[in-house]
């Protein structure tokens, strides 16, 4: 057959592609665009070409390789690649590891980012971070908050001051990556269709001395994006890198779910007329919280909790507030998608691009082009977008 690439391929080589990219062969024929032909279906065909028994081209290898999100030279290899490291998985306790496809993907994705980054740093001779791996969790909670809010120059008043979450929380990031940690808000693969939910992960720290970084999940609540960019704040002064996800079972989550709430909202401030009285409605007690948390630009299911960790809240209490502020914000975010889709598809896309990589990546991008140092498809992949868009993403009014 023409074109054929199909004694250079090993068949497992293409099931385990197309089942870490979460496909299963009708989504996957579909995606390819593997039509019914000789008396087979799509699926038929492409379970055979996984079986040895159907010839493929190099034309569908190229297309494996973009829809599989996986490097071409991959597909000629022997054996299956081990899966890469993706750093401490805190999310479960050790020994229940969850693996998901499409974060898989997106930890290759930014891990190739920085290395792009941690490059163009080396190139601009920018000297490592002393505060990377600096502390232990031995340090007392309130000693570690104090640290990293120094550090930063974090003002809880100014934090405070501002009009809203969002503004809240565009505030402390200009914090951290003034201290020189870049800060990335990624949800998703490019697009809505591999969106993942908090419950696969909320946070990422990738610890390094030159270039670290800090992803959060922007499909979490944005009143939540300031919490989680501490949490994983604290695993960078702890020179950890690896995923968080929505559960603290194991210590160090808790450690730095504390270190966190903390610098955010100290203990102290949790006033008694949080405390529910004997006979007070639970949704009175939500309301409550919410607007204390909304005056405080922190989240309402981080102030729940943390009244429950103290004991303020009984578990059961705790755990229908905790629903209810969760089932708020699935509603919010349903109206939200309507409103956009009526709007013909929401913000434009050079705003909530530059929103998701921020000023400090940005800046360093235009530096580097301006020198020389990168080319345009360089730039492109740190900034996860097309070589042509590299352009007009820098030149929108604002850039730095």
């Amino acid at each position: 057959m023409p074109g054929s690439v199909m004694s250079a391929i090993q068949p497992k080589i293409l099931v385990w592609a197309r089942e870490t990219a979460g496909l299963s062969l009708e989504e996957a024929a579909h995606a390819l665009g593997i039509s019914t032909a000789r008396g087979k279906t799509g699926p038929e065909r492409l379970r055979a070409m996984e079986a040895g028994a159907e010839e493929l081209s190099r034309s569908l290898i190229a297309k494996m390789a973009k829809e599989y999100r996986r490097p071409l030279l991959v597909f000629y290899l022997a054996e299956p690649p081990r899966q890469g490291d993706r750093g401490q998985d805190f999310r479960t306790l050790p020994g229940r590891e969850q693996f998901n496809p499409e974060l898989d993907a997106l930890i290759r994705d930014i891990k190739a980012r920085q290395g792009i980054v941690r490059s163009m740093l080396e190139d601009d001779e920018a000297e490592a971070l002393d505060f990377i791996g600096s502390a232990s969790m031995m340090l007392p909670v309130n000693t570690m908050g104090a640290r990293i809010t120094q550090r930063i120059g974090f003002s809880l008043e100014s934090f405070r001051g501002t009009k809203n979450a969002d503004e809240a929380f565009a505030y402390l990031r200009e914090r951290v990556e003034a201290s020189g940690v870049y800060v990335l808000l990624l949800g998703n693969l490019g697009s809505y269709h591999t969106n993942m939910p908090t419950k696969v992960f909320r946070g990422f720290a990738l610890a390094d001395t030159i270039a670290p970084m800090i992803v959060i999940n922007d499909n979490d609540a944005r009143t939540a994006w300031s919490f989680t960019g501490l949490h994983e704040l604290v695993h960078l002064f702890l020179g950890q890198t690896g995923i968080s996800g929505e559960s603290g079972e194991n210590a160090i989550e808790q450690y730095c779910n504390n270190v966190a709430g903390e610098i955010l909202l100290p203990a102290s401030e949790l006033q008694q007329d949080l405390v529910p009285t004997k006979n007070q409605k639970v949704s009175d007690i939500a309301a409550r919280i919410a607007s204390f948390a909304a005056e405080r630009r922190v989240s309402s299911l981080m102030v729940a909790y943390k009244l429950y960790r103290i004991g303020q809240l009984p578990r059961a209490t705790w755990a229908v507030i905790d629903k209810t502020f969760r089932d708020e914000y699935e509603a919010h975010k349903r109206k939200e998608a309507a409103v956009n889709k009526k709007h013909e598809g929401g913000p434009n896309y050079y705003v909530v691009r530059r929103h998701r990589v921020g000023h400090a990546l940005l800046g360093l991008v235009r530096r580097s082009l301006d020198e020389g140092i990168i080319t345009y498809p360089k730039a492109g992949r740190v900034l996860g977008v097309k070589p042509v868009n590299v352009g007009p993403l820098l030149s929108m009014r604002g850039a730095h």
